[in-house]
């Protein structure tokens, strides 16, 4: 039975995602499409709802996204949450100016009307919600009731009932938002949907997409790294198709210290084809040599694992697709996809790959974010120690070695980085964090050791808190632990005399260095 479907119109909102996100939490498929995609392409998906998505425009700006008109005449229930509101209005006759003051984070909404968008809520009731506008509704068009204001909004919740319209001014879909999803439950009640997609219908579905991509005989290769993304996609892939699956994991010399032997230990025996491991490091030195620049750091990297794996295809006598763990951040960050929001930066396993690739590609996770993809990891059967490992990245320690990725500085990099993990282990906080780790810098300091003069390496470690990777925080460490981490590293990592503590959140900063 086919998942019914919502369709989010992306105009450029960095927390589109997220509306995505609560939506499939409450049970309900969701997919993210371009503002300007046509009208055609969207009713051919037979929604049954449609979300308008903020965005960082004024609705006058030059060049401002726009709602084709024709999208209100699909007779399904549409959200416009902030920019959809004005979207919404607008193109309905209702009138939206600049306001005169600008409302950004939290603010009081005062439910009027316990109807349509606050229907789950009591008249009269005060909730805190997390505005972010320039421009206001300042008339709504016929037959739309104001249920909902703010001191700087009077229209900040709406409704239009006999054609099942609504609108926010304020972002239900973050968490800052009081009653969030109290508002997108009552939509989506509101629109019929049953509540149909969960992790098991994923894997059954994935499953079935898989081997229509593959087809009755096609083989496939996968480039395991033994982290959840690459873990489950393989999973699923051996689901579909069996045997015909061909794991091989690639020692790039750019992996965590005695990575090798724990991904070899984690599937020995796992696989329905053995694990292969290729000893690649010293082809992927050569091709970082001199490198600096993190863009072609990184498309180096995916260019040199393309020719390991083709070799592999053809020892193997031919393979016509690869497997990708790429998620759905990597996507949005990497390829501009979704309408108006902006690359951020490119995805060895999402921008990265060469165009004169022979085979084909597989990603069964590209529209999940990282905690679906955990619990898919735990309904597969995958060890918990597997399942909540910290996100490594693609081109692995290539981008926490600022500057020219050399063999003497990886070594350098593995050993600190291997205290940072074992000291926060040893705290029980590695749960707690989405990711920590160490990074090399381009810098060197003077330092004092003993009664010498050292003039080494300074090295920062990053530790974040998320749930998503679309944003960040930098985690409070205790300052104990922090101090055992540098005390350990100076002492015991020669070459290294100065550590520091990243303490940037994101946006602004990503959580890679680079």
């Amino acid at each position: 039975m086919a998942h019914q479907t919502l369709i989010v119109l992306d105009f450029g909102s960095q927390v589109t995602q997220l509306i995505a996100r609560r939506v499939r939490e409450l049970g309900v498929f969701a997919e993210i499409l371009p503002y300007h995609t046509p009208v055609a392409q969207l009713a051919a998906r037979d929604p049954r709802a449609i979300i308008l998505s903020g965005g960082p425009s004024s609705l006058y700006d030059e060049g401002a996204p726009q709602l084709d008109p024709a999208v209100l005449q699909l007779g399904v229930p549409v959200l416009g949450i902030c920019y959809g509101l004005y979207l919404l209005v607008a193109g309905l006759g209702g009138e939206v100016v600049a306001a005169k003051e600008r409302e950004y984070g939290a603010a009081q909404l005062q439910v009027e009307l316990a109807e349509g968008p606050l229907a789950r809520f009591a008249a009269g009731a005060s909730l805190r919600v997390w505005m972010s506008h320039g421009d206001r509704v300042a008339a709504l068009p016929p037959g739309f009731r104001a249920v909902g204001r703010s001191a700087n909004c009077e229209f900040a919740a709406v409704w239009h009932p006999q054609r099942n319209l609504w609108g926010v001014q304020f972002h239900p879909e973050v968490t800052h938002s009081e009653g969030g999803e109290a508002v997108l439950a009552a939509f989506l009640a509101a629109a019929g949907f049953r509540g149909d997609w969960s992790t098991a219908a994923f894997i059954d579905e994935a499953v079935a997409k898989i081997r229509a991509r593959v087809g009755e005989t096609g083989t496939v290769l996968c480039g395991l790294s033994g982290g959840v993304d690459s873990s489950v996609a393989a999973l699923l892939v051996e689901r579909a198709i069996g045997p015909r699956l061909h794991c091989i994991f690639v020692d790039n010399g750019l992996l965590r210290k005695a990575e090798r032997a724990e991904v070899e230990r984690l599937f020995a025996g796992r696989l329905a084809q053995p694990l292969v491991t290729v000893d690649a490091s010293q082809r992927f030195y050569r091709e970082l040599a001199g490198v600096i620049d993190p863009e072609l750091k990184r498309k180096r990297i995916g260019a040199a694992f393309i020719d390991v794996f083709e070799a592999e295809a053809q020892r193997l006598g031919g393979a016509d697709f690869l497997v990708q763990g790429t998620l759905y951040p990597d996507v949005i960050e990497s390829v501009n996809l979704r309408g108006a929001s902006v690359t951020i930066k490119t995805h060895h396993n999402v921008g990265g790959l060469p165009e004169r690739m022979r085979m084909g590609v597989v990603e069964p996770l590209r529209e999940l974010f990282k905690d679906e993809v955990r619990r898919l990891g735990a309904e597969l059967g995958l060890p918990e120690d597997m399942v909540w490992r910290h996100p490594f990245p693609g081109p692995g320690l290539a981008v926490r070695v600022l500057g020219e990725v050399t063999q003497v500085r990886c070594d350098l990099l593995r050993e600190a980085d291997a205290i940072v993990i074992e000291e926060v282990r040893r705290a029980g906080l590695y749960r707690e964090l989405w990711q920590v780790f160490g990074v090399l810098l381009p810098v060197q300091s003077v330092g004092v050791m003993g009664d010498g003069r050292t003039y080494e390496n300074a090295l920062a470690i990053r530790a974040v808190t998320s749930t998503d990777a679309m944003t960040a925080d930098w985690a409070r460490l205790p300052y104990e632990l922090l101090d055992v981490m540098s005390r350990r590293i100076i002492n015991e990592v020669r070459g290294i005399n100065r550590v520091c503590y990243d303490i940037s959140s994101k946006p602004p900063a990503t959580i890679e260095w680079e």
